[in-house]
């Protein structure tokens, strides 16, 4: 059960993937890169990397893709700019899919992979917490003050001039 659960998420990973870059509607490529960061979370948990699953629903589906749907809601209103998204190099694009999907190919043939049994792995959010609060805990605030400063600083290069 656990194999057909597995690749319905891959499946709805790439499918969704696909979805996004092929929509012609604004939307319905948002609404589909919700179900590829959903489906990333599901393969997020399947490599018992609970941590980064939480952080990808939190950061990605609640904070980044809202602040784009709330974007492309806002901007719809614009009757006198015509957005075409269509792709003139789509020849070139593929070609380069294609050698890059062929060199992984190869990657994954060559490596010489390592059978170990499944076993459940230790929690790591509570490690990651005592890293970041008590052994890192002033990189972290450095951090968070650069990406504060940033922020105030963009705020401020977009604020109108009166």
């Amino acid at each position: 059960m656990a194999n057909f659960v597995f690749w319905l998420i891959v499946g709805l990973t790439i499918g969704s993937a696909i979805l996004v870059v092929q929509s012609k509607k604004l939307v319905y490529s948002a609404y589909a890169l919700l179900f590829t960061l959903l489906g990333v979370t599901g393969l997020y948990v399947f490599l018992w990397a609970d941590f980064l699953a939480v952080v990808q629903v939190v950061v990605y589906v609640g904070g980044i893709l809202i602040l784009i749907i709330f974007g492309i809601m806002l901007t719809n209103k614009i009757t006198s700019v015509n957005i075409s998204n269509t792709s003139v190099q789509k020849s070139i694009g593929s070609i380069v899919l294609l050698v890059f999907i062929a060199g992984l190919g190869f990657m994954v043939y060559k490596t010489p992979w390592i059978s170990v049994a499944n076993s459940e792995p230790a929690q790591t959010t509570e490690t990651i917490g005592r890293l970041l609060m008590i052994d890192y805990l002033l990189p972290f605030e450095v951090a968070s003050l650069l990406l504060l400063g940033a922020l105030i600083a963009a705020t401020t290069l977009s604020r109108k001039d009166d």
